[in-house]
């Protein structure tokens, strides 16, 4: 194992069930909901039809698709910093390695805000130079108490010899 990702892992390990962070505010407005909803072919009603949602919709307004909430999580977390910054020390690569546990308790409203919230679960070894690090990401709406989004998130750091 390098000695960039035995110091990492122990810094890791050392932070288990430790929130790192808030991400910043990104507003989710309807042309990235209509974008989404070509690019997936899913142009169910409450996404793409505010007239439609008006009437029918028990949101009164389109909402943004789970999956696009859930495909923004590493672009939200991304303005977190890591617990420590030398947990990043060689680091060459990072590769979303999948996900656990997904729910979306909440809708997200057509021109709201959301951001990331980390909490750090689990770091393991994966080879001799990659550690695997789980997250419970927590996806907000800005003015709601309610979750929109928690996903376990496992991402794989690949780090130099």
């Amino acid at each position: 194992m390098s000695e960039k990702a035995a110091a990492a892992l122990e810094i890791y390990q050392s932070l288990l069930g430790t929130e790192e962070g808030v991400g910043e505010w990104q507003e989710i407005d309807q042309d990235r909901i209509n974008m989404f909803a070509d690019a997936t072919l899913d142009h169910q009603f409450i996404h793409i039809d505010p007239e439609k949602s008006a009437e029918l919709s028990p949101y009164k307004v389109t909402i943004a698709h789970g999956f696009l909430t859930l495909s923004l999580i590493v672009h939200l977390g991304a303005s977190i910093k890591p617990p420590r910054p030398e947990v990043g020390d060689g680091v060459f690569m990072g590769v979303n390695y999948g996900l656990d546990k997904v729910r979306f308790p909440a809708p997200v409203p057509v021109n709201s805000k959301v951001r990331a919230r980390h909490k750090l679960v689990e770091a393991e070894l994966k080879g001799g130079n990659t550690i695997q690090v789980k997250r419970e990401v927590t996806v907000e709406v800005e003015g709601s108490d309610k979750p929109v989004c928690v996903a376990e998130s496992l991402i794989r750091y690949m780090y130099a010899d």
